[in-house]
């Protein structure tokens, strides 16, 4: 298996670079052992103007029947066990070498260039044997949208002196573009082995999550996901599900914001400046954040904490001792886990924060206690008939000292040029509220419970239609504090 990586350079940034980023000395040839051969990293060419790094995969097809799913088949098939294509083409065997050689590179990590590695190269990569089922048009399909300025398909002849017996299914692959070096690896570390539709080792549950890391920034968004999870997870109905779950929460999350932040935001077209618009998002934790502090709030659940923006945002203030994330979903508690890197965080930072599933309709003794609770975007997301039931579980029997609720303002819609007339911000929203809409349920749920409410607007305040999303602060009364004080007291005595 054959694979190469080149990029241009200039004087000022020379195209050797690529040693750098690819952790590979362009002046030496090198080989790595792996379980199914020996991986070759050397360089054709290393000038300034120009670097090329090839990756050539040895495999040792005894190796690859011993420790792959081919052993113990048939009798009458074990000689094709060995009589087979996968020496010479790129398969799931040179997408393993990829993360493994290039392992960094992949990562997007050089601290020797750290900007060249968050930047985009000139890239060219080329594959000359690529199983394709699917043919030429799937392989234009699946790299088209990936931000190629190039994607050059040949079809390889079955047998060039017979050409009347057609094309194989082997391709030319050349993609050429600007795009970060990491991207692109991981580009092709998913979908080398989805062209073949094949993987030479069993896939285990862990593969959702190598899918889910290579596949952040691209995939969510791509028009062949379901084909990409599918085939990646090789055909196995529930990991393709369960990948298509998180990709789903990923691209709703992604939406739900870019529905709000791709808008004019009211900036003014005659000024001069250039500079983008803060993203509502933005706005939102802002405001958030400074309502808790001004509550003077240490511990705070973030219910419906998806996928974990706000507990980022409060895990950088000291001030916040304890944080909680609550969501229903456990792909989204997972997709947040990593976010926050629980896995590498330092001991204390790690005991600040914790992330648990549950749900906002039903009381829930563990969300007891607390100074404050946030539900950010959430309450338009549950049916009507279903928020009394929230009410209750959040301010009858969680009763934090303090509640912030957002939501839309629908009153705001009409400003958003990319939002058809009659629609709603979200495909899952089952409801957006006026102003006054909102003000009369924020006043009713006060009452019942013992707090007093607080509106403050978030974003630009239209002063025709106000602002884009509407923030109530529910602050517990001193009354209802005292009363709750006492059953907590009754209760420990008994």
């Amino acid at each position: 298996m054959f694979l190469t990586i080149s990029t241009t350079g200039t004087p000022e940034r020379p195209a050797t670079d690529l040693g750098f980023l690819l952790h590979k000395h362009p002046d030496r040839a090198q080989a790595f052992s792996t379980s199914h051969g020996t991986a070759h990293v050397f360089y054709p060419e290393a000038s300034a103007e120009r670097c090329t790094a090839a990756l050539l995969l040895e495999v040792d097809p005894v190796a690859l029947v011993r420790r792959g799913k081919g052993r113990g088949g048939a009798p009458d098939a074990a000689l094709a066990q060995y009589v087979n294509d996968r020496p010479y083409a790129a398969s799931s065997l040179l997408s393993v070498a990829l993360a493994t050689v290039f392992k960094s590179a992949l990562g997007g990590v050089c601290r020797a260039l750290p900007e060249r590695a968050g930047a985009p190269l000139p890239l060219r990569i080329e594959v000359p044997a690529l199983p394709a089922r699917g043919g030429a048009e799937l392989v234009r399909k699946l790299f088209g949208p990936l931000g190629w300025e190039r994607v050059e398909v040949t079809e390889v002849a079955l047998d060039e002196q017979f050409p009347e017996w057609g094309a194989s299914r082997y391709v030319r692959l050349v993609l050429e573009g600007e795009l970060r070096l990491a991207d692109a690896l991981r580009q092709l570390y998913i979908l080398l082995p989805v062209l073949d539709d094949a993987k030479h080792y069993w896939v285990a549950p862990d593969e959702v999550d190598k899918l889910l890391r290579a596949g952040e920034g691209w995939l969510a968004d791509h028009p062949e996901r379901p084909l990409i999870t599918r085939r990646y997870l090789s055909h196995r109905w529930g990991l393709t599900r369960q990948a298509d779950q998180a990709l789903e929460l990923v691209r709703l999350a992604e939406s739900d914001d870019l529905d709000v932040d791709s808008v004019d935001n009211a900036v003014d077209e005659s000024t001069d400046t250039e500079e983008k618009p803060v993203p509502l998002a933005e706005h939102r934790r802002t405001a958030i954040l400074e309502a808790l502090r001004g509550a003077g709030a240490h511990r705070v659940l973030d219910l419906g904490c998806g996928q974990g923006q706000l507990v980022q945002a409060l895990l950088k203030d000291v001030r916040f001792t304890e944080i909680v994330g609550v969501d229903v979903s456990m792909r989204a508690l997972t997709i947040a886990s990593r976010r926050l890197k629980l896995d590498r965080m330092g001991e204390r930072q790690a005991g600040r924060v914790t992330l648990q599933q549950g749900s906002l309709t039903y009381t829930d003794k563990r969300l007891k206690g607390y100074d404050a609770a946030v539900l950010s975007e959430v309450i338009e997301h549950l049916d009507l008939d279903r928020l009394p039931a929230l009410e209750y579980a959040v301010f009858g029997s969680a009763r934090p000292g303090t509640v912030l609720v957002t939501t839309p303002n629908v009153e705001y819609n009409v400003r958003w040029e990319s939002l058809p007339a009659g629609h709603v911000r979200h495909g899952d929203h089952r409801f957006e509220w006026t102003r006054a809409e909102f003000r009369e349920w924020t006043a009713k749920v006060a009452e019942r419970h013992g707090y007093t409410v607080a509106h403050l607007p978030v974003g630009p305040d239209d002063p025709e239609v106000g602002p884009p999303t509407q923030l109530a602060v529910f602050t517990l009364t001193d009354t209802a504090t005292d009363k709750n004080n006492e059953k907590k007291k009754e209760a420990e005595a008994a």
